[in-house]
């Protein structure tokens, strides 16, 4: 009975410590001023990615916007 309580304890520590662990505390605090810059940088990616027909050429269009987005200073 003691092993099986020793087992819970530890299973249960290990999911709160996952629990905290969010991505969201990787993130740098400054991460909700650059929404504008990201925003406007896909607006112009799509803008320009949408000059390719999806049906077509869909690898160009990916390849447009990606490379647009680094660019632009952002991940596509």
């Amino acid at each position: 009975m003691p092993m099986i309580k020793e087992t819970l304890a530890g299973l249960a520590l290990g999911l709160a410590i996952a629990a905290s662990a969010s991505p969201s505390l990787g993130r740098p605090a400054d991460n909700r001023n650059t929404n504008s810059a990201r925003d406007a940088a896909i607006h112009d990616c799509s803008a320009g990615a949408s000059k390719w027909s999806n049906t077509m050429w869909q690898t160009s269009q990916f390849h447009a916007y990606s490379n647009c987005m680094i660019e632009h200073g952002q991940r596509p």
